[in-house]
């Protein structure tokens, strides 16, 4: 089973390519609602919560955990990968391992692969694509787009704006005015701090997908937005071809879970899903 972890329902844009990617594959997404949003949390409650939030898939059979939130896959992925899961494999006897959202959104933001490392060319390149991030607080913080990009490409210059209240807006299922009037103020900051419009712009919270089409209309005409969850599923169909010994299950089983309160999902996300969706208790 592939289990899908965000603090709250901006992890049902990944859910929903996943499964179409790997339409026989079991799924049980969980949304930490309870704890939510973790843009505004230290870096260390990000950590303990994703990891508890993990336990509970690994407990429920997850072979493979997806973080489909960058908030936990900037600041807690690699912590998770290099200091506790190794030991927590060992303890449940049975491969499992933690995954997330950032690489395959570089990548596609680049057009190359992970391992790629840029030729150093000094401080003097002169930058002829610029790519606007909108994310939480603490990814910006982290400036994760930001160092990986410059890693692998020194002509894509990265753009970054913290969006705090648009987590708190997409989960109270406010009105999309109000959502509007919050984005539209978030680009044109963003336009203001870089003299001109992105080219490219990726919507670096899991969350803003829901909202994906208020973005195109505060963006010029055109302007490409970069697809984390359709990245995401590739990558994640490309990693399983390459590592057999995880067991995603063949029964198309799909779970939707929440630490906050169960039942049906507001208005804006059903509209999003496309069909009247229900959480249980987890």
């Amino acid at each position: 089973m592939i289990g899908v972890f965000d603090s709250g329902v901006g992890g049902l844009s990944v859910h929903r390519a996943l499964v179409q990617r790997l339409p026989q594959a079991d799924f049980t997404y969980l949304a930490d609602q309870a704890n939510a949003p973790y843009g505004v949390r230290s870096g260390e409650d990000i950590v303990e919560l994703t990891k508890a939030g993990c336990i509970r898939l690994f407990e429920r059979g997850a072979s493979l955990v997806v973080l489909a939130c960058n908030t936990a896959s900037a600041i807690a992925l690699r912590r998770l990968q290099q200091t506790w899961l190794p030991d927590y494999r060992k303890d449940i006897g049975r491969p499992v391992n933690i995954l997330g959202i950032i690489v395959p959104t570089i990548e596609k933001a680049t057009g190359l692969p992970w391992e790629h490392e840029a030729e150093r060319r000094g401080e003097m390149v002169q930058a002829l694509d610029i790519l606007g991030v909108f994310a939480t607080q603490a990814t910006v913080r982290s400036r994760v787009y930001e160092i990986e990009i410059d890693k692998r490409k020194q002509d894509l210059a990265v753009f970054s704006e913290a969006c705090p209240e648009l987590v708190p807006l997409i989960e109270g299922d406010a009105s999309v005015v109000e959502i509007a009037k919050a984005v539209e103020g978030h680009v044109q900051a963003l336009k203001t701090r870089i003299g001109r419009y992105p080219d490219r712009v990726v919507l670096g919270c899991t969350h803003y997908e829901i909202i994906a089409d208020i973005f195109r209309a505060a963006l010029p005409a055109g302007t490409p937005l970069i697809q984390q969850p359709a990245a995401t599923a590739e990558g994640l169909a490309l990693y399983l071809e390459r590592h057999p010994e995880y067991d995603v299950g063949a029964g198309g089983g799909r779970v939707f879970l929440t630490t906050g309160t169960p039942g049906p999902q507001n208005g804006l996300v059903q509209s999003f899903w496309g069909a009247p969706l229900a959480f249980e208790a987890a």
